[in-house]
Formats: structure tokens, sequence, C-alpha cells
């Protein structure tokens, strides 16, 4: 196969663990359900990957839940896209292992998110750590996936995949796998923690404050936009008067995410405010665009066999698309079944 002859196919996912925030909407769900409808689209909730660490088992059932409550809230239609958990298909651990032959101990020792996650701890974190760019791999070539819309956080990874794919093809002078590409457009890819804007959004901060959860209420919503660190200054008539400023390129990056704007834009709108003026804005675009998802996310909880039975579904679909793969890569490497 060309490249062209690939069918056009969107794959994504998001791991479970310690509950989603702003920075998981704006930088990939959001865009998840923008891209819906194009093309056929799949996103799964990547368990598999939350074990790396160590997750207790009820705590994780019910993160893997509010994650898919969390697609689904946002707007994600189990009828036009296919959602999923991954162990559900595993298809996906046994590619992962063709895949861990296949990538060179070198290339994962460049990994840089392996080397922020394990820090000075790395002989005792596990195998699963080191090795799950491989696995990540294999969660996208699995669906012959031509493109995967990523935070520029994950934009290694997607390049590790062409690479794992390009020496696969070449090992076994073949065209199976595409060079799959990522995606990362918007104004907010990568949302930064509203206590330090030098730092992600993350769901294991220290502090609740300096993060938005996808669970909080308006009130809360409201009440972390008007805390959030700034400086003194206001802001400027262009964007590059944001430099040096990571704050303040934030909260106006996230104000252009969530009304579907530019940072220019907003930049424009708001030059020359101070902050007294722009935060409460802010505030209260967040609320208005959501609380309304959160709701939603806990109506869904308040069901968990729906989610269940929508994520047995979708895997039953993605196993239809998977399996496929999966046998001709094994007769492809000599494989018996």
């Amino acid at each position: 196969m060309t490249q062209s002859q690939f069918t056009p196919r969107v794959f994504s996912g998001i791991k479970p663990s310690g509950g989603l925030t702003l920075g998981n909407y704006l930088g990939a769900i959001k865009r998840f359900v923008g891209m819906q409808g194009a093309m056929e689209t799949m996103y799964c909730v990547v368990d598999l990957h939350a074990i790396t660490v160590w997750q207790d088992p009820k705590e994780l059932s019910h993160a893997t839940r509010e994650v898919a409550a969390g697609y689904l809230a946002a707007g994600l239609d189990p009828s036009q896209s296919i959602l999923f958990n991954q162990s559900r298909v595993s298809a996906h651990a046994e590619l992962g292992w063709i895949f861990n032959c296949v990538a060179r101990v070198g290339w994962m020792n460049r990994m840089t998110q392996f080397k922020d996650k394990a820090g000075s701890n790395a002989e005792k974190v596990s195998l699963g750590l080191y090795a799950y760019p491989s696995l990540m791999a294999a969660d996208i070539l699995l669906y012959h996936a031509t493109q995967v819309p990523v935070g520029e956080d994950q934009k290694q990874h997607v390049e590790l995949t062409r690479d794992i794919a390009a020496k696969f093809n070449h090992d076994y002078k073949t065209d199976f796998f595409p060079m799959t590409e990522p995606v990362i457009d918007g104004p907010a890819t990568r949302v930064m923690n509203l206590r330090d804007g030098s730092k992600k959004m993350s769901k294991s901060g220290e502090s609740d404050m300096e993060r938005i959860n996808m669970r909080d209420g308006a009130e809360l919503i409201a009440k972390k936009f008007k805390k959030a660190k700034t400086d003194p200054e206001p802001l400027p008539d262009t964007l590059d008067g944001l430099k040096g400023r990571p704050e303040a390129r934030n909260l106006v990056d996230i104000y252009a995410a969530l009304s579907d704007t530019t940072s220019e834009a907003v930049i424009t709108e708001y030059a020359g405010a101070g902050w007294g003026r722009f935060k409460p804005a802010l505030a209260d675009l967040a609320v208005d665009r959501l609380a309304p998802i959160s709701d939603e996310m806990t109506r869904l909880m308040d069901d968990p066999a729906e989610i269940d039975r929508i994520l047995a579904d979708g895997a039953e679909r993605a196993r239809t698309i998977a399996e496929p793969i999966l046998s001709r890569t094994y007769e492809i490497v000599g494989l018996l079944r």
C-alpha cells in the first residue's frame, strides 16, 4: 500500500488517572469533537497505559468510566465515533509486543517524558513505563490511523510511531503501516498551571487551585480563574507583548480556545485591559462552556452500566478493524497462528 491508499482515520486516547482537567479538554477532547464527522474517528481510554504506575483497581475502573463520560459529555457521539477502552481489545497488547521487538533501546532512551516521569528513580520504575511509547505506537498503527490529534508534549511519541512503522516496513520489505501524522493546532494545545505558567496543568499537582477539573462546578470554576496568578501589567496590544509573561499568555490562550477564536483576536479585543476586567470575563466564559459538561458528566456517572455498554459496543467495532491488521502483521513476521 502507498500512503494515499490508507483510509483516512483518526485515533487518539487519554489515560484514566487522576481525573480530567481543562488541559485534557482543550488539548484533546475538544479537538476530538471537532474532527468528528470529517473522517473515521476512534477515541480510546488508554487504561493499559495507566497501569505503568500503580493504580488502585477500584479507582482505575472509576477513572476509566469518568474519561468516557468526559468524551460523551463534551459531544463525542458513539454513533459517529468509535469509543472504547484499550484493555477490551487485546490486539493492542499483542501488537505492542511485536513493536517492542522492532523499537530500539536507544530510541526509548531519548523519550523525554520517561526521563521527566522517572526522574532520579529510573531504576525503580516499571518496565511498562519505559516501554509504553511502543504500546502507544501499537495503539495507533493497529488501526492504520493516518492522523493523531495530540498536544505538543506527545509529538515525540508520534515521531517514534513513525520510526517504528518505517523500520517494520523496511525490515519486512513491505509498506504495510502508514506514516501517521500528528495534528497539533489551536491556541491551547498545552494548557499551563494556573499558579505557575511554566508548568503544564496536571492532574497530580499539589494544589487543586492550580487546575480546572472537568467535574468542577460553576462556582469553583469561576473562583479558580479569578484567583489565577497573573502579573501587574495590563494586556498588551500585540501577542509579542506576552513574551516572558507565561501566566498572562496561558490565560489568553485559554480564553481563545474556549471562545473558538485566536489568541491574536483576544489581544485585539482586550488590548490595554487590566486583569480586573479580563479574569472575570474569562471566568464567565469558562463557566458558560464548562459547567454544562460537568453537569452532564455527573449525570452519566450515575449510570455506569450505560457507559460500560457504550465502551463494549465500541470495542466490538474496534476489533473488527484491528483483528485483520494484527493477523496480517503476524503473517508478515512469520508467526504461525
